[in-house]
């Protein structure tokens, strides 16, 4: 099975969120093939990234944020931990890894390690679902983190000083 065929498993319906998942997941994606690109010496896989980045949101359909076409019973908080059950038991665990790991720059427990999963996680902070046609600069991101903590702020702008 193929990236694709697991979107299209659990998002069927040619509907809002599933255009909206699919928007935000290109976003993110490209994002990650420009850092690839950017930075051959990093040795980051191409191919691992561009399929985690549009995986990484597979469990936003379980949660409930009704302003982006999400109306499932869980915080959304807990879409990466979802969608990281769900991309193991299709047997896709590194993918699982980055979905679980990608929220913020880190939850506790959850933080991104390796840095395929730091690349996706840095790369889906420029991109909003609630306002998907707006790219944030670094400058703007930094201040989204800030209400967060500072801890958070300081690893993005490590991050953009590996990756921009």
């Amino acid at each position: 099975m193929d990236y694709q065929a697991i979107i299209d498993k659990y998002y069927p319906e040619d509907d809002d969120l599933r255009r909206l998942l699919l928007k935000h997941s290109r976003q993110v994606a490209d994002r990650c093939l420009l850092i690839c690109d950017r930075h051959p010496e990093l040795h980051i896989g191409r191919a691992f990234v561009y399929e985690a980045a549009m995986l990484h949101d597979i469990g936003i359909r379980w949660c409930d944020a009704p302003s982006i076409h999400c109306h499932g019973t869980e915080p959304y908080l807990r879409h990466g931990p979802i969608g990281g059950e769900v991309l193991r038991r299709e047997g896709w665990e590194r993918h699982a890894r980055v979905a679980e790991r990608h929220t913020g720059t880190g939850l506790p427990g959850f933080e991104p390690e390796t840095l395929e999963e730091q690349v996706v996680c840095y790369a889906d902070k420029f991109y909003s679902k609630s306002h998907p046609d707006r790219v944030l600069t670094v400058a703007e991101t930094a201040r989204s983190l800030e209400r967060f903590g500072h801890e958070g702020v300081e690893k993005l702008l490590g991050w953009a000083k590996m990756f921009e």
